[in-house]
């Protein structure tokens, strides 16, 4: 699924993001992506996205080299992968129907079907009858459920999530990576970036841990097979 071989990104002015990074997740596992501050979390999961470019080595995200990647097919890669944040990045001027359903009218799907599809993301995420509501009358945790939706919504084989607890109170914290973990169950492919370490060692998953751009510690190793 995820195949990083010798990895590095460097910015303009020579800060090194990653270096020299070799990873390998396969299909349908569930991993923690943690480190300290500053450590590439970020930079990891732009990489996968291709939000950002590497600077060297080879990225395979599901049979794809998005190291060589012309542009224009990015956005078809990226329908593939569902993305979660931590400040939801939601449109606060549509209704919670209409934010998750944005992916599937991008994507050209019939209307028919994208309210379909629609109904059932808001149903996994226990938010069905808030379909008419605004982004702005929900709690933290709710507009959290809505952005996981969207990110679902197009049945990814791989989720990824970036500080998704950060803004959220230790129980709510919990449910959302309930959600995770159930998606997961499923078959989807699930690494989330956090530094909330009491959670992560809550839910006994592996870690991958990066400090100052290199990987630390893979707990995904003799797990691959």
């Amino acid at each position: 699924m995820l195949q990083f071989t010798n990895i590095r990104k460097r910015y303009p002015g020579g800060q090194e993001a990653l270096s020299d990074l070799t990873f390998h997740m396969p299909a349908g596992r569930m991993a923690f992506l943690t480190g300290h501050s500053g450590a590439g979390k970020s930079t990891f999961l732009k990489l996968i996205t291709v939000i950002e470019r590497c600077t060297g080595g080879q990225l395979i995200v599901n049979g794809v080299n998005v190291s060589k990647i012309p542009a224009r097919r990015i956005p078809y890669l990226r329908r593939n992968i569902g993305m979660i944040f931590q400040d939801h990045q939601l449109l606060h001027d549509r209704t919670v129907f209409d934010n998750i359903a944005l992916p599937l009218v991008i994507a050209g799907y019939r209307h028919r079907e994208i309210g379909r599809r629609v109904r059932a993301a808001l149903d996994k995420v226990g938010l069905l009858k808030k379909e008419r509501a605004y982004p702005m009358t929900l709690s933290g945790g709710e507009q959290q459920r809505v952005g996981i939706a969207r990110a679902v919504v197009n049945k990814p084989p791989l989720l990824l999530a970036d500080e998704p607890t950060g803004n959220l109170d230790p129980d709510l914290s919990r449910e959302i990576m309930q959600l995770f973990e159930a998606f997961n169950q499923v078959g989807v492919t699930v690494l989330v970036a956090t530094h909330d370490i009491s959670l992560i060692e809550e839910m006994h998953y592996p870690q991958v841990i990066l400090k100052n751009g290199t990987l630390l510690h893979n707990g995904l190793e003799g797990q691959n097979e």
